[in-house]
């Protein structure tokens, strides 16, 4: 019996953490930076830049941030990855690249922006 290596735990992996971001931390922060700020139901000071900078100078902070932004990327990529399979558009090997390609781009200048705080 052979095993063959495959990408595909790494991916599902990263496609499984984007789609819990997406379906639990993404809406509650459109909750709260989206209508109760704007709102008026938060403290003024809450949201204010001083505060944003500080939290993301902070290594918890960045990992946050580089969380709820790349692992949704990560999540969309999969999908249209594989909706595109199953439409049957295009090469799949050229749809893989440009896919998660993209999403690593993404991760990548993520991390390097926000290294540069």
């Amino acid at each position: 019996m052979s095993f063959q290596r495959s990408h595909e735990p790494i991916v599902w992996s990263l496609f499984g953490g984007g789609g819990v971001v997406a379906a639990f931390l993404l809406p509650a922060l459109i909750l709260v930076t989206g209508i109760m700020a704007p709102a008026g139901l938060l403290d003024g000071d809450a949201l204010s830049y001083a505060r944003v900078l500080a939290f993301s100078q902070h290594w918890l902070g960045k990992l946050c941030w580089l969380t709820v932004i790349s692992l949704p990327i990560w999540h969309a990529m999969h999908r249209v990855y594989h909706g595109l399979h199953d439409l049957k558009v295009g090469a799949r090997g050229l749809f893989f690249v440009l896919c998660y390609g993209f999403a690593l781009v993404v991760t990548i200048a993520t991390g390097t922006l926000l290294l540069a705080l």
